[in-house]
């Protein structure tokens, strides 16, 4: 059984000289970050100062993450940098528009050295995934390749950086589709990192992302490589997993190291509870939030830290580790979130990497700033009491209206999924300065940036009685949170939040213009290409009948913009909260 790190260290300190310890030691620096989700830019600012919501400071971008690693580096030689997933994928125009071929660029110029693979690197599917690691150019779209105008080589020259997969196999090599584990060596001590993925990735991605793989139990995954690990001599083991927690309290400067409510009834957690004694740090990503957490694993007595640094490269996890030279296990672990403040006058941004992402920015500027429609007010994802938003059920309109036409699919109603609405859109002007009121693609690219598809089908009323009830916690195989979908106007119901499980729904208010469904009468419904194959764990979905494909779900956005010029939020009255 292993000694726990805080009595080491204590013992260290109490029986060696600095100078003994000192050439006893091996000191490592872990550099982490997760959810970077192509945020080349900054993606704005973190609150200062809790009771002062107005007190900000701008955070993030590429140029000044990589600034941060650099200034790290310098103060220790035995550095490496990290990432826990999601890396690539709902990315911005800037990257997205490029295949995210300036994300993997740039942070091969920062210094990641290691990504673990998240669902949205799935996103593309895994021929793409390959290309990210391997380079090359996009097999079919020009947009790709762009070295030449923004300073990098041609063709694409893939990451440098290690994509690890622990718990993701190939269905027909029955292999990892990438690396289990990387070891790295820092003065003759060896430590390992284990990089993978949720089990849950097939529902919450495309199918044909994950086509032909399969997600292996990832305390499983881990646990099995432990004792080939230990054969080769490691005693260091860090896992880079892309399954997180959430804790009570919003992200801000001064909560970034908080662990409020101990990450209980999360699935890391869990996973971090049943790993092998021999693990020592887990770095967690997917929840997008800041935490700085100790855990127990698989015995309840060894203490291992669990961190995640928000999300789109707004914070990074500074880690200091302390290794015996002699024997190479762990005497100590310290780890701090930091905020990538923009308004340092200590960092120095990396100007070669911002000139690239300058010049990913002038390719796109056309695309983006283009006016696509206007608004009358805010469209934002607050959401009512019932979990209803003004920017999801707009998305859902937009849909319904490009599928209501009997040549492209007679839908009569149509559902968002709340995770696919990424931003909100807002009334002022933006800074490329297209006016108050309008709205530009790269605005509405923003919003929901996936490039899914439109697929009408078909489904009975039990089946939509069904899917609603998968929306809420606690029916089998549902939700670890309520996941409240977005309905286009006319469809109406209330639901009861101390309701039984799988009975939260009143059957006799699920309407569509008025007229109560009928159990075993058929409907069209229009989803996105991700919903449609169950993705978010709506399974019901998956069961439509007479499937209809149709435009991409960008376009119908476009289209209803121009269509309905001066677009007004609509009332949050869909979906009633019951008492």
């Amino acid at each position: 059984m292993k000694i726990r790190h805080s009595a080491i260290a204590m013992a260290l300190a109490v029986a060696c000289s600095n100078v003994v310890c000192a050439a006893t030691t091996v000191n490592l620096k872990i550099l982490a970050l997760n959810d970077f989700h192509g945020q080349l830019e900054s993606p704005g600012s973190l609150r200062n100062l809790p009771t002062d919501p107005a007190a900000t400071i701008p955070v993030g971008g590429i140029d000044y993450l990589a600034g941060y690693i650099s200034d790290i580096k310098t103060k220790n030689p035995n550095t490496v940098v990290v990432s826990a997933g999601d890396l690539i994928g709902a990315t911005p125009l800037i990257s997205a528009l490029f295949h995210d071929e300036g994300t993997i660029e740039t942070m091969n110029r920062a210094g990641l050295e290691i990504n673990a693979v998240g669902n949205h690197e799935f996103d593309e599917g895994k021929t793409e995934l390959l290309r990210m690691q391997n380079g090359g150019c996009h097999p079919t779209d020009t947009n790709t390749c762009q070295g030449a105008a923004v300073g990098t080589p041609v063709p694409f020259e893939g990451a440098s950086f290690s994509y690890l997969a622990a718990n993701v196999v190939d269905k027909n090599t029955k292999k990892t589709l990438f690396p289990s584990y990387v070891i790295k060596e820092y003065e003759g001590v060896k430590v390992a990192f284990i990089g993978m993925t949720l089990k849950e990735t097939p529902t919450i991605v495309t199918p044909s992302g994950v086509a032909g793989l399969t997600f292996l139990d990832e305390t499983k995954a881990a646990n099995r490589l432990v004792p080939q690990l230990l054969a080769q001599g490691v005693k260091a083991i860090v896992v880079l997993i892309h399954q997180g927690g959430v804790i009570p309290v919003s992200a801000s400067m001064t909560t970034l190291n908080t662990c409020d409510g101990n990450l209980d009834n999360s699935p890391i957690k869990t996973i971090v509870n049943g790993l092998s004694d021999h693990i020592d740090l887990v770095i967690s990503g997917h929840t997008h939030q800041t935490y700085n957490c100790k855990l127990t694993t698989k015995n309840g007595v060894h203490t291992i830290p669990v961190t995640s640094a928000n999300s789109q490269g707004r914070a990074i996890t500074d880690i200091d580790m302390v290794l015996n030279s002699k024997n190479g296990r762990v005497l100590n672990v310290t780890a701090t979130n930091v905020a990538i403040d923009r308004s340092n006058v200590n960092i120095t941004p990396d100007a070669a990497i911002q000139g690239i992402v300058n010049g990913y920015k002038t390719l796109s500027t056309t695309v983006a700033n283009r006016v696509i429609g206007s608004i009358s007010a805010d469209l934002t994802r607050t959401l009512s009491t019932a979990g209803e938003n003004v920017m999801g059920d707009v998305i859902a309109d937009a849909q319904l209206a490009a599928t209501k036409d009997p040549k492209f699919g007679a839908a009569q109603v149509a559902f968002m999924n709340p995770g696919g609405v990424r931003a909100d859109l807002t009334y002022a002007s933006s800074a490329v300065g297209e006016g108050d009121a309008n709205v530009t693609f790269g605005e509405a690219f923003t919003v929901q940036p996936f490039g899914n598809s439109l697929v009408t089908l078909t489904l009975t009323g039990a089946q939509i009685e069904e899917m609603l009830e998968q929306q809420f916690v606690g029916c089998p195989n549902a939700q670890s949170y309520n996941r409240i979908l977005l309905p286009s106007a006319g469809f109406t119901y209330a639901w009861k939040a101390t309701g039984p499980d799988c009975d939260k729904v009143d059957p006799a208010s699920i309407a569509i213009n008025g007229a109560v469904i009928e159990p075993t009468a058929e409907y069209r419904v229009t989803v996105n290409s991700f919903l449609a194959d169950g993705g978010d764990k709506f399974f019901a979905i998956a069961k439509g009948t007479k499937r209809l494909g149709g435009a991409q779900d960008s376009d119908a956005l476009e289209a209803y913009f121009t269509a309905n010029p001066n677009l007004a939020p609509v009332a949050l009255d869909r979906i009633q909260m019951l008492p």
